[in-house]
């Protein structure tokens, strides 16, 4: 199976330009955590993506206003991707090696085409592939920080 069988294809973006606010906007529009950031519409060029936690992260917990930039808070490139001929075993890979839980998919000039979740993952792949998707699921969601080194207030 290929990247471009399970990918959401021409998902919603962002620009540097906009605002934390609009990228919150569309996150809440498509009930997703994550956008990804073009450098324009047109091109569609992959600069990065904003994620729910860069926003409560780099902004809300920053105390920064709404109006901020997308650019001040995305994670810029480069990011883990994939491109829409990678196999499947690829996509898990990547998301496995970099600990994300979504890949941009875009093409070899950088042009971005789609977009792979987890949950894409889980309902195209896991009916078929069980065990990888759940060692994926695993992998991804082990903390970076074991649990006794956080220190609450």
């Amino acid at each position: 199976m290929k990247a471009r069988e399970i990918m959401t294809g021409a998902p919603m973006t962002v620009t540097p330009g906009d605002t934390v606010r609009r990228a919150a906007d569309v996150m809440r529009e498509l009930n997703v955590g994550a956008v990804p950031v073009v450098e324009d519409r047109v091109t569609r060029m992959l600069r990065g993506i904003i994620t729910d936690r860069d926003i409560t992260i780099r902004c809300t917990a920053e105390a920064h206003a709404s109006t901020c930039l997308v650019k001040d808070h995305m994670t810029a490139m480069p990011l883990q991707t994939i491109h829409p001929d990678d196999d499947v075993t690829r996509v898990i890979e990547k998301m496995e090696r970099g600990q994300v839980r979504r890949l941009p998919v875009i093409t070899p000039d950088g042009v971005l085409v789609g977009i792979i979740a987890q949950a894409d993952l889980a309902t195209k792949v896991g009916p078929t592939q069980p065990r990888q998707v759940e060692e994926l699921l695993e992998r991804v969601s082990a903390p970076s920080v074991p649990a006794e080194a956080i220190v609450h207030a």
